[in-house]
């Protein structure tokens, strides 16, 4: 047995490893909060970098351009019921946008999250323009242009709230469109050509999002981190993603039709989604040798004849990761609420999971109900494990007088210890392999629980949030206590050390879970408490039956 010590001390200095790595990304991670929203002129500073072209290149890799550090606009205020946005006027960028309905910190309601914003330690905008014979932006600047008024606000009962930046070139008058709507996180983001020029009018829409690579810090305890990077769909690949370091080796590009391009993080994405009926070009890359990446696309040239208007637009997502709203904006966008590998399984466990919430209206008892469910449909197969470790209990006496006559001819052990496997019927495996079969469930929901938004900031009972730690540590306490309950049911391990670490292993574990969000250390609590109850009943069934015999 000397490959399960081995496992178990690989597995005792996996966690260790763990706790060390989790505690330095803590470290790292305690940069300073977030200033307010930049004024006009940083907002300027930190929004320059965008595609440019010759006079009458479409560019097709979102190369920099140099821009003009002497012009700049003012910050136009919007306001929605789902969205807090300023809007740069110079080249019509999204500068800052905070979401009203999910706030910074649990004991600050007051405070919208923020997702975008540039101030002195965090750059993150989304610009967008028109590049191109006619376009707005090229390597001698970019274009400022006028609004109305400073601040919009959707109103009561309004659904759409429009907010027109308007620019005047020599033959034609340019209106670049915000469209918002009620309950939404997308905006439309559209330029209206009207040509009275003579010639044809010809043009490029791109966008991209411009960041540095700081990783916000996650809480999601030691284990799988959630991933913070670039990600798009391509004709190969649903989602394929780009953490900052593969954008520091090598840049990437891809054509598409529809397509979008986004960057992600734990909860929250924000997304280019171009014209789905359309060719659209994608790009991902470093800024020069700068913290900074590009995630963009450029669409097909737009082009108005004389005398005639024209309208070319994109849609914007900065939001929740809400898996039944990105599935309406784009095929496959959804697939940013990154379930791993195990996708295709976590899918339908979140859909569940959420049916249940809606029958019950409480997200601490749909995880109970949902672990309830699994454990069900795995009860039968459980149930072999559990009954075969129950028989392996009852040969622990006999393992260890075995060791007692052959410890030193580790042959001979293995002979003996095999013919007594043969003669009590009895798989030394049959415990492993049910639990094994299970894990790929388990896993998966694993993913569910710490990719959910819809727990972030959502209490249950004495636990504030159930997103982060359980703040008086009683659920990663309880569940230390429910599996030391149920390795005491399991047979001791013949070799002392490895009883030994068997011992330990609680211990390690509730320190690894007091950092775990309070929603996932529920559902091990419950899973616990299940498999505690499950294998007490078959053990004391197996004692009952040989005490007749």
């Amino acid at each position: 047995m000397d490959w399960q010590k081995n496992l178990l001390l690989a597995a005792m200095g996996a966690v260790l490893i763990m706790l060390v790595m989790r505690w330095d990304d803590f470290q790292q991670n305690q940069v300073p909060a977030d200033l307010p929203a930049a004024t006009t002129a940083d907002s300027s500073a930190l929004s320059t970098e965008v595609p440019s072209a010759a006079a009458t290149d479409v560019p097709t890799t979102g190369e920099p351009g140099q821009t003009n550090p002497a012009v700049s606009g003012k910050v136009i205020r919007v306001f929605t019921n789902t969205l807090e946005l300023s809007i740069d006027t110079r080249g019509g960028d999204i500068v800052h946008a905070a979401l009203p309905k999910h706030f910074a910190h649990i004991d600050t309601p007051d405070e919208p999250f923020v997702l975008i914003s540039n101030n002195a330690n965090h750059t993150y905008t989304a610009q967008s323009g028109l590049i191109g014979k006619n376009g707005t932006d090229s390597a001698e600047g970019r274009a400022v242009f006028t609004s109305t008024a400073d601040a919009y606000t959707l109103e009561e009962g309004a659904d759409t709230l429009v907010v027109d930046l308007t620019l005047e070139q020599d033959s034609a008058t340019l209106t670049k469109r915000f469209t918002f709507f009620r309950n939404e996180y997308r905006v439309k983001v559209g330029y209206l050509v009207d040509n009275r020029g003579e010639e044809p009018w010809q043009a490029t829409l791109y966008g991209q999002i411009k960041r540095d690579s700081h990783k916000p810090d996650a809480d999601v305890g030691i284990g799988m981190q959630p991933f913070v990077g670039a990600a798009l769909t391509t004709e190969d690949e649903r989602y394929k993603k780009f953490s900052f370091d593969d954008l520091e080796d090598k840049n990437f590009k891809t054509q598409i039709q529809g397509g979008w391009v986004s960057m992600v993080q734990h909860y929250f994405i924000s997304a280019w989604i171009p014209d789905q009926s359309k060719q659209n070009q994608f790009f991902l890359k470093q800024q020069g040798n700068q913290d900074l990446f590009l995630m963009g696309f450029t669409s097909e040239a737009l082009s108005v004849a004389p005398a005639s208007q024209g309208e070319i637009s994109a849609e914007f997502y900065a939001g929740p990761k809400d898996t039944g709203e990105l599935e309406k904006i784009a095929p496959y966008l959804d697939l940013t609420v990154d379930y791993g590998w195990l996708w295709w399984l976590a899918k339908p466990l979140f859909s569940l999971l959420d049916y249940i919430y809606g029958l019950i209206g409480n997200w601490g008892l749909a995880i109970i109900a949902l672990t309830i469910i699994i454990k069900a449909l795995f009860f039968k197969l459980s149930a072999t494990s559990y009954r075969s470790m129950a028989r392996m209990r009852k040969l622990a006496p006999k393992m260890k007088e075995i060791k007692e006559r052959h410890g030193d001819d580790r042959q001979k052990m293995s002979q003996e210890t095999m013919k007594l496997y043969r003669d009590e019927k009895v798989n030394p495996l049959g415990g492993c392999l049910p639990m094994l079969i299970q894990m790929p469930v388990f896993l998966a929901l694993y993913w569910v629980l710490m990719e959910s938004v819809e727990l972030r900031h959502t209490p249950f009972l004495w636990i504030p949030d159930l997103s982060v730690k359980d703040p008086i540590f009683v659920l990663p306490l309880l569940m230390g206590f429910t599996m030391w309950l149920t390795m005491r049911l399991n047979p001791e391990p013949p070799d002392p050390m490895q009883a030994k670490i068997m011992q330990f292993m609680p211990v390690v574990f509730t320190v690894m879970f007091l950092w775990f969000p309070a929603g996932l250390v529920l559902y091990w609590v419950t899973n616990n408490t299940l498999s505690f109850l499950q294998q007490m009943y078959i053990t004391r069934q197996i004692e009952k039956a040989d005490a007749k015999t």
